[in-house]
């Protein structure tokens, strides 16, 4: 079931023509149109259904620099510095508070990691505490295991999905940007081999410039206009909790399991490295690029054929801009919860944290994370068709690092000086045969 999400209202109707129009109404598109509208161009943003819909309201909320991969690391602290700021620019609560991220574990090839990253996260003036035993247990009061260590990032914090996509949509359409819900696009119109419009199910509005922000549906948009884009979906499974007792102040990582305190009391639970993998035909096709990944995350996957073979953002569809489009089919992509997960991870929770042994579940639901090979975003233009751009391909990330990478695609598309160094997001990398290394981390 979908997790609950502050709804906004649509613009009642569809602009002739827009500088700009942003496809997918999650904090990746929303976050774009807000940081373009800014820059006073005028934008349209459309989303097949209701904004935050998919992953943007499914996500566990944190807003970390720690344990990034240290190509993404730029991003995500203009990411914090911009969490900051933005309920006061924006005159709405988006949940965010600065409370500090922790990670404890009972591993030491978790410490060996975690030491490692923090030494070389230093060239780029980040400072992790790595944590004893003693501080560990001290960090983390009401804890039954026996942690050997941790780290600990005091700059890092947390926000609420429910309420932060919408909150930056209504700031965008304060700065002039207009949104339409239950509005799929799609496809494209191209003159002189560029882009001249985008084709949606309420009409055709005509730009040079379209932004697809579309998540987990993004490789199949792309693939509608001959475009190959390495996309691979991991169904995860989160809940939420009633309100409890409050044990941490922020969110805390431990082997198997992340949860983090909400605005409500209650807590976000996550199942970490563990998720549902469907064979599906775009699966398939791209198989070869995810080989490396497969064979390093193995372990924490269920593979099973399913109803994704032939419905959903990887089935491989046919259509035409005058027909009904799979985005239409389905407007919201709601995969069930694993419920072995919930079973699992109520048990384990139990266990670490007796005070939290008898929590209830007040939501629980499914989602798809859409990786690339990398687990590095695409933030970037396509050489191939000029005037379209894509943001898409978060790994698990896309939340946290959300208003900067919206304003990194926004830079790209208005042809600004980009917020951090735009190379390791370059589309091309993904089918020039570049060497994309080990994934990413978590």
């Amino acid at each position: 079931m979908s997790p609950p999400v502050t709804r906004v209202r649509s613009n009642e109707t569809l602009p002739k023509s827009a500088d700009v129009v942003v496809i997918g109404g999650g904090i990746a598109g929303t976050s774009a149109a807000y940081e373009l509208a800014k820059k006073g161009h005028s934008v349209a943003l459309v989303e097949k259904g209701h904004l935050a819909g998919e992953q943007s309201s499914r996500n566990w909320g944190w807003c970390r620099q720690q344990n990034r991969d240290l190509r993404e690391l730029p991003l995500a602290q203009r990411a914090v510095e911009m969490w900051n700021g933005l309920n006061k620019e924006l005159g709405a609560e988006t949940g965010f508070r600065r409370t500090g991220l922790l990670y404890v574990t009972t591993k030491q090839s978790d410490l060996d990691l975690w030491s490692n990253w923090a030494d070389r996260a230093r060239e780029y003036q980040m400072h992790s505490r790595m944590l004893t035993a003693a501080e560990a247990k001290a960090m983390s009061p009401g804890s039954a295991e026996n942690w050997i260590g941790g780290v600990h990032s005091p700059t890092d914090g947390r926000a609420e999905p429910a309420l932060a996509t919408p909150a930056i949509a209504e700031g965008a359409r304060k700065r002039g940007a207009t949104i339409h819900q239950n509005c799929a696009a799609r496809g494209l119109e191209t003159e002189g081999g560029k882009v001249s419009a985008v084709v949606t199910e309420k009409g055709t509005i005509r730009t040079s410039a379209v932004l697809c922000a579309g998540g987990a549906w993004s490789s199949m948009f792309c693939r509608h206009h001959g475009i190959k884009l390495p996309q691979a979906g991991v169904r995860s499974t989160s809940f939420f909790t009633e309100a409890a007792p409050q044990v941490i102040e922020g969110g805390l990582s431990m082997p198997d399991l992340t949860f983090r305190r909400r605005l409500d009391g209650g807590y976000t639970v996550g199942i970490s490295g563990r998720g549902l993998l469907e064979l599906t035909p775009q699966g398939m096709l791209y198989a070869q690029q995810f080989w490396r990944t497969f064979k390093k995350r193995r372990g924490g996957l269920t593979i099973r054929a399913g109803r994704s073979f032939f419905a959903g953002p990887e089935a491989i569809s046919r259509w035409s801009n005058d027909g009904i489009s799979p985005f239409e089919r389905i407007r919201t992509f709601d995969p069930p919860a694993q419920e072995e997960l919930i079973s699992f991870a109520l048990r384990r929770l139990g266990q670490l944290y007796p005070q939290l042994a008898n929590v209830k579940v007040a939501h629980k639901y499914g989602g798809l994370v859409d990786f690339t090979p990398d687990w590095i975003p695409v933030i970037s233009g396509v050489a191939a068709l000029p005037g379209f751009y894509i943001s898409t391909g978060y790994s698990g990330h896309g939340f946290g690092i959300g208003p900067a990478a919206g304003r990194l695609a926004a830079d790209i598309v208005a042809n600004d000086t980009p917020i951090v160094d735009p190379r390791p997001y370059r589309y091309s990398r993904m089918i020039d045969g570049t060497d994309l290394g080990e994934p990413g981390m978590m």
